[in-house]
């Protein structure tokens, strides 16, 4: 999910956990000598993880139950325990009862608690891209969490397009597939624009020197504007920002709260991470059953584009679908609402259950 989508429930992420399922695990694993594929090496990568559930394995040693929900741009895996995703999906019950399933929620490389640039490399912060970062998701569960197969990957916006790839890279490894708000296509178009916008300009700003600022560029301040944008529909923007003054507020507030929690390095690599992102070329090798879904007030992934009925043909055992706007859709944030989709998980779910000998 975008930087602006976690934002907007930051409130919710300082409650207690209330809800009727089991409390989340935090860990750090450490991934030495790490190699991106640019090259590059960081002598330790942490990788800063949720758990939460059991983890059920076969005589075999098989792990059965174990999901890995990805986030989304400036996201990090604490925004999935938010009321509306966590209390509909883990809850007893839940399509993803914490009973029964051992759900996974980690910290990407740049994000969160895991290794990003404003640690102490700055600019000098290896570049990674997306294929980088499923590399390390992939290590952590085989080697720190022992797992070597998953019932579910599932991802919001970059979690998404991460799952299009895990499907692609590591096909034998996944029971389904559930990637929400993307695309299994480049980055593209007005998609490429507006993250174009704030790269520029935090790279053309002259308070940015090179990485190496001691406060914070005002560039920083143009891409949670731009963030603030992309986020949501106009129906809830307008509603919300009935007057100019009312729209003034909002945004000066939202900005304001976000320049608090970010830092322009971690965001500048966050956008710049997708430079390796297309999964067009090989959606033919997905061999586990997919279920993409995106909103019909998505500013993002806008469905008359057509990209995602035309490419969902060539995955083997692929379905797509998009859900229309609604009073319960809130644009591209809508993929961690839970309740707007969650009927189409739990059938994804009976439809790739594994057949038992």
């Amino acid at each position: 999910m975008l930087r602006i989508a976690a934002l907007l429930f930051a409130s919710c992420l300082s409650l207690a956990h209330a809800a009727d399922y089991p409390a989340a695990r935090e860990a750090d694993y450490v991934l030495r000598d790490f190699k991106f594929a640019s090259g590059e090496k960081l002598p330790e990568l942490r990788l800063h993880y949720r758990t939460i559930g059991t983890l059920q394995r076969d005589a075999n040693g098989r792990a059965l139950n174990a999901v890995l929900i990805l986030h989304g741009t400036g996201g990090s895996g604490a925004q999935f325990l938010r009321p509306d995703f966590a209390d509909e999906l883990f809850v007893p019950g839940g399509v993803l009862d914490a009973t029964r399933y051992f759900i996974v929620l980690p910290d990407n490389v740049g994000h969160g608690g895991s290794s990003k640039p404003s640690d102490g490399l700055r600019a000098k912060f290896p570049r990674y891209g997306y294929r980088d970062m499923i590399v390390s998701q992939q290590r952590l569960l085989a080697e720190g969490l022992g797992i070597d197969h998953l019932r579910l990957v599932m991802g919001t916006s970059m979690g998404g397009m991460h799952s299009w790839l895990w499907g692609e890279m590591y096909p034998q490894f996944v029971d389904a597939l559930l990637p929400l708000a993307s695309l299994p296509t480049q980055i593209s178009g007005r998609n490429r624009v507006w993250r174009r916008v704030i790269i520029d300009a935090i790279r053309d700003d002259p308070q940015w020197h090179n990485g190496n600022y001691t406060a914070q560029p005002q560039s920083l301040r143009t891409a949670q504007q731009m963030l603030f944008l992309m986020g949501s529909n106009p129906i809830v923007r307008q509603q919300s920002m009935p007057t100019l003054s009312a729209s003034d507020q909002v945004l000066d507030a939202s900005v304001r709260t976000s320049m608090q929690t970010t830092d322009a390095n971690d965001v500048l690599y966050q956008l710049e991470a997708s430079w390796d992102y297309d999964p067009g070329p090989a959606l033919e090798k997905i061999a586990a059953p997919l279920l993409a879904i995106n909103f019909a007030d998505d500013l993002i992934n806008p469905p008359e584009l057509g990209i995602l009925e035309r490419e969902i043909k060539r995955v083997p055992r692929g379905r797509a679908i998009t859900i229309p706007l609604s009073d319960e859709t809130r644009g591209h944030g809508t993929h961690t609402i839970a309740k707007v989709w969650q009927g189409e998980l739990r059938e994804l779910l009976r439809s790739s259950e594994p057949k038992t000998p």
